[in-house]
């Protein structure tokens, strides 16, 4: 049995809201949780996250998904932001159905919420090979498959 989760999705950019229903976003988060689960998923525009990106990492650019984790146990509460044209440009860029990228970084996404971590060496082999085997489970390709 999976976890419960507390889902809020929202759409600040439209653009792909026909990929991201609702009952498959949960299915996607699901598939990654180790325990009950309160996530906010916003989806944005270039405009939106650049700027979380800049104020709270200190990166000037959009990136593919920012994860805010306020906690871990016995419930993860965490917001994921993912930036709808880099994550088209990137599955373009790497020959992936859009939606396959989705489903892989919100697994991304909801493993950091969770602890996981990829700055060293190690780490990265790790939560990739994690990454990975949620991913294939969900039925799509290996998103690290070279």
């Amino acid at each position: 049995m999976k976890p419960e989760l507390q889902l809020s999705l929202q759409f600040a950019d439209k653009a792909h809201r026909a990929l991201l229903p609702r009952h498959r976003v949960a299915r996607w988060l699901r598939a990654a949780l180790g325990a009950p689960a309160q996530i906010a998923v916003r989806i944005v525009g270039a405009d939106e996250g650049r700027a979380l990106n800049r104020d709270w990492r200190g990166k000037d650019y959009a990136t593919n998904v920012l994860t805010f984790d306020y906690e871990t146990a016995p419930l993860v509460v965490a917001d994921l932001v993912l930036c709808a044209p880099v994550v088209e440009r990137e599955a373009r860029a790497e020959g992936k159905a859009i939606e396959a990228h989705y489903a892989h970084l919100l697994v991304h996404g909801v493993l950091h919420a969770q602890g996981w971590a990829h700055e060293r060496a190690a780490e990265a082999r790790r939560m990739e090979a994690r990454e990975s085997a949620i991913v294939q489970a969900l039925g799509f390709p290996d998103p690290y498959a070279r």
